[in-house]
């Protein structure tokens, strides 16, 4: 019985080598991370942590459903694979939490743009898990651009930067 119980926590994969599997997780972490940095560099509510967490999560959510898809549920006509309704359910899930940050007050809202990038880094994860780092590495580029480059570029063509100084 204790054979069982340990055999439960072996990483025994059907559909993804254990490398490929731990090289998507942490590329999820990483991409995340890059976004959740420019986050906390601006002293968002959802910074490092949350980003990174998020796209692992969804990375993850991608991962079992490839395992899943391996596993053998009976006949074939029996097994009906759809990806779309796991990236529904997790896109729903990311936006839910992106929701959550988001808050007016004093007839502005705030937080938009952070929700916007968690739930790119969801995204990130999602192309991570479905083993696309190559796509995952532009978007996460480009998100930075984005909350970087063009953030600057706003800031001073309002004169917020010059009223700082």
């Amino acid at each position: 019985m204790l054979e069982q119980i340990q055999s439960e926590f072996d990483l025994n994969f059907q559909a993804l080598p254990v490398s490929i599997v731990l090289m998507r997780m942490i590329a999820a972490i990483v991409l995340g991370g890059v976004i959740g940095f420019e986050r906390e560099g601006r002293g968002k509510d959802a910074g490092l942590r949350t980003h990174m967490l998020i796209a692992l999560a969804s990375c993850l959510f991608l991962l079992i459903s490839q395992e899943l898809a391996a596993l053998s549920f009976g006949g074939d006509a029996d097994k009906q694979v759809d990806p779309l309704r796991l990236v529904e359910a997790v896109t729903a899930g990311v936006a839910f939490l992106s929701a959550g940050l988001i808050f007016a007050r004093n007839g502005t809202v705030k937080n938009v743009t952070t929700g916007a990038s968690m739930w790119l880094s969801g995204a990130i994860g999602m192309a991570c898990g479905a083993g696309q780092m190559g796509l995952a590495l532009v978007a996460t580029v480009l998100v930075v651009i984005v909350l970087a480059a063009v953030g600057l570029l706003e800031r001073r063509l309002s004169g917020k930067d010059n009223q700082a100084k």
